[in-house]
């Protein structure tokens, strides 16, 4: 069988559209972060949310025969989402470890990861205020509001304003009310 030079261009170049743009569904290219927009919900990427269930699956890829890299066990487990293909979200952790988690599995309730070991909340959003309780490393905490550099959180029956830059799970700009 003869094929011609040109033929096999012709169908490479098809090829390569396909293939570029189902890379493009998959890893959307960002220019500009606050400009991009997830391809299924319309939502910002990246985004945070949290884990719905207490056991979900990572996989290399958006679909049930991609292999399953890990597993989250943590529910309420702040992540943030890079992209979103179908039913499918690519997250990532406060480690940057990540993979794809299909939709049901998260929440968009917000969460936020303490990063510092006894961190102390105040009463108000101002390091004068009173300290109504301390988190240890690690806890998951409720996201409230946030203003530029406090943002409001509770667990385990404590409540108080911590400044943002002590917590993962959102923004540096983020304002919430």
């Amino acid at each position: 069988m003869n094929i011609s030079a040109s033929y096999l261009r012709s169908r490479l170049a098809v090829v390569g559209v396909i293939l570029i743009g189902l890379a493009g569904a998959i890893t959307p290219a960002v220019t500009n972060a606050k400009e991009a927009r997830g391809a299924v919900t319309n939502l910002p990427l990246p985004r945070f949310v949290s884990m719905k269930a207490a056991e979900g699956n990572v996989r290399r890829g958006p679909s049930l025969t991609h292999k399953i890299d890990w597993v989250f066990k943590r529910r309420g487990m702040p992540l943030e989402i890079t992209a979103e293909y179908g039913h499918w979200r690519r997250v990532r952790d406060r480690d940057g470890a990540g993979g794809w988690v299909h939709y049901a599995l998260l929440s968009g309730a917000r969460t936020v990861l303490i990063e510092e070991d006894m961190l102390t909340v105040h009463a108000r959003p101002e390091p004068s205020a009173p300290v109504t309780a301390a988190f240890e490393l690690g806890v998951v905490a409720r996201l409230g509001q946030c203003d530029v550099s406090w943002c409001s959180i509770s667990a385990g029956g404590y409540r108080g304003w911590a400044p943002k830059e002590k917590l993962w799970g959102v923004a540096p700009d983020e304002l919430r009310d």
